[in-house]
């Protein structure tokens, strides 16, 4: 009897196992039949999130239902940003004859308030650009205000820009007395990476030349250029200089590690006590996720403390870190795609700066931005290397 009882069991195991199996693959049978009705995955999507079918009527699906007003909203949150930055910008009486002052700036994310503040006002009159709520123009202001403080901005100091692209500190720097040497990726390989295109790779050292900030011949004579990958700087600019920056560059290096390992290997290019200031993009609102192993990554609080950490395991100082974003009325607006330099107004033969410019009064804030579904801002660094390395 107990073989029996063991013979029935195995055979209906089998036979529930075989059902079980059955089931299963007449499913992926028939999953692989609906996709298999369109070309792809994506083209499925796509038809699916249309506002209308094919015989022009309202296009009803869940997926629909939930698309269908997101270009709308996203239009709304634009103008509405636009009319918020417009209104605040009225409320801020101009400011005149600065001068540079000393304000102890620390590492820390870009604000409504430093971008109302004289010293971001003093730096974008020296760079002739007006001070919008940009983090593009926080950028620079940061790098110079960190600079000066540090007294790098002064004759016979040297530094060293890593991605430059054309940005206009080179011809600031240049103008007060720095001598300078500008670093990119090579042309070949800026242009399958699509730099070039937009207009933020240096392509040549004429691009990187901004007349109304320094004359061409003090220029030609304080300003040179090199060709240095971030991921492997070469030995023969170490203890060269006394300053070097970055400006939203090593994101791009490919992963958060490799971002990281650029922070401490540009130190290399410093003088004992040289200065590193480096801005980069910065995941603020979300401490769980974030995009890694992508050609732009997004830092979170904890991989700047991380570096911050081994800077100072390594005899070095960092300014403290700060992680207030801000509270004011722009901080607290995330604008959204697209975004300038995705729309027919962005001139591709000019620099980002200039288009910038030229669009100043007609964009919303862009400090904080949403960037992958993440919300994202900008990010600066102020080292200073150790005395005794």
């Amino acid at each position: 009897m107990k073989k029996i009882l063991k013979y029935l069991k195995s055979l209906l195991a089998n036979l529930l196992w075989t059902k079980l199996l059955g089931e299963y693959t007449s499913k992926i049978e028939s999953d692989l039949k609906r996709l298999n009705s369109y070309e792809s995955l994506n083209e499925a999507l796509l038809t699916l999130s249309s506002l209308t079918d094919t015989h022009s009527k309202p296009n009803i699906n869940p997926l629909w239902d939930i698309a269908k007003h997101q270009e709308l909203i996203r239009q709304n949150i634009k103008n509405y940003g636009y009319e918020l930055a417009k209104s605040v910008s009225a409320l801020i009486p101009p400011k005149k004859e600065l001068a540079p002052q000393f304000v102890g700036l620390r590492s820390k994310p870009s604000t409504q308030s430093d971008i109302e503040s004289d010293w971001c006002a003093y730096w974008c009159q020296k760079l002739n650009v007006p001070p919008i709520y940009h983090r593009k123009i926080w950028e620079l202001a940061f790098v110079c205000q960190a600079l000066y403080e540090k007294g790098m901005l002064s004759l016979n100091k040297r530094g060293l820009g890593f991605g430059c692209g054309q940005e206009p500190l080179p011809s600031l720097f240049a103008s007060m007395g720095a001598s300078v040497t500008i670093t990119d990726l090579d042309p070949e390989v800026a242009a399958g990476l699509g730099w070039a295109e937009t207009g933020q790779h240096a392509s040549m050292l004429e691009l990187t030349h901004y007349p109304d900030i320094v004359d061409k011949q003090t220029y030609n004579d304080k300003v040179t250029l090199e060709y240095v990958d971030m991921n492997d700087i070469p030995a023969k600019l170490n203890g060269s200089y006394d300053f070097c920056w970055s400006i939203c560059a090593l994101e791009h290096l490919g992963s958060i590690q490799k971002g990281l390992e650029f922070i401490r290997n540009s130190l290399a290019v410093l003088k004992p006590g040289g200065i590193a200031v480096h801005t980069t993009e910065f995941n603020f609102a979300n401490n769980k996720e974030t995009v890694d192993n992508w050609m732009t990554v997004f830092f979170q609080q904890v991989h700047f403390e991380k570096i911050a950490n081994i800077l100072r395991a390594d005899g070095h100082i960092i300014e403290p870190l700060d992680f207030d974003v801000g509270e004011k009325p722009l901080d607290k607006y995330i604008d959204m795609p697209p975004y300038l330099h995705d729309t027919d107004k962005y001139d591709a033969s000019v620099s980002a700066l200039q288009n910038l410019k030229n669009h100043a009064y007609s964009t919303p804030p862009h400090i904080k931005v949403a960037l992958d579904g993440f919300a994202v801002t900008c990010y600066g660094l102020i080292i200073q290397k150790s005395k005794n390395v």
